[in-house]
């Protein structure tokens, strides 16, 4: 039987056959990491070939997402594997206490004014803390969490436009993304552990500079029942003519042949 996540959902994904779409339709250059919470940290024992950071390691999740998604780890950690509050808060291990809230650790190097940094540290997106106490990242198909509470996927901006016009395909609605600055994992894994809906963020200094991000890559974070709606939709732009790569048209040749392959004589 398939366990649930944090939402409830037990369906039973066919992770390998949605990364294979993704893959097919989008050409990513990485496996989608899976990210799921655990109410207790004893739950950690009963993972196949888990993988645990030195003792006294003090990690970002930042790499702890980059190992996954670049080494294809399984890496779970506790808040003392974290480097700090401004981790664990965004994935939900650390309360949003007067320290986190102050402003004082980014104060005068992000921020020019504690009022700068206070506020951003309040409009940070962080899951509800008290839950869980220990957190897992997996390659999507590793098969070594049953059912993640959501996943990553990098993709460049080409890449990302595609994927969203993929999740439009039916059942359309506008999505409307933040921009937080630093701590930019507050926008993609953060708002989705906190809302349950897809998060699309630009990954900020920290994630590229420990997390192995790229300088062309954007992240988003979605719950897995969103998935199989991005690979039908996929497929069917896929069908209408409408595939990443996208060809370079031309600047100085009409449209209208180009436009005939997808909207006929529309």
């Amino acid at each position: 039987m398939t366990e649930r996540n944090c939402w409830g959902d037990e369906t039973e994904y066919d992770f390998a056959a949605l990364v294979a779409s993704l893959n097919q339709y989008l050409r990513l250059r990485t496996t989608p990491v899976g990210m799921k919470r655990f109410r207790e940290a004893s739950e950690l024992d009963a993972i196949h070939r888990l993988r645990r950071p030195p003792a006294g390691e003090k990690l970002a999740t930042d790499q702890i997402v980059g190992q996954s998604r670049w080494l294809g780890y399984t890496l779970g950690i506790t808040m003392e594997n974290l480097v700090g509050s401004q981790c664990g808060a965004v994935v939900g291990l650390h309360p949003r206490d007067e320290g986190f809230l102050s402003g004082n650790l980014f104060n005068g190097v992000w921020y020019g004014d504690l009022e700068s940094s206070a506020l951003h540290q309040k409009e940070m997106a962080c899951a509800p803390y008290g839950e869980f106490e220990a957190l897992v990242t997996s390659p999507l198909t590793s098969g070594r969490i049953d059912n993640p509470d959501i996943c990553l996927i990098y993709a460049t901006p080409g890449q990302m436009i595609t994927l969203m016009n993929g999740l439009q395909y039916r059942n359309y609605r506008k999505y409307t993304f933040t921009c937080v600055g630093e701590s930019a994992c507050a926008d993609s894994w953060g708002n989705a552990l906190k809302t349950g809906e897809p998060s699309l963020s630009i990954p900020c200094y920290a994630e590229r500079k420990f997390g192995g991000v790229q300088d062309d890559e954007l992240l988003i974070a979605l719950p897995p029942s969103y998935l199989p709606a991005i690979s039908e939709g996929l497929a069917s732009l896929s069908r209408n003519g409408l595939r990443y790569p996208i060809p370079n048209h031309g600047l100085d040749k009409s449209p209208i042949a180009s436009l005939a392959q997808s909207y006929g004589s529309r």
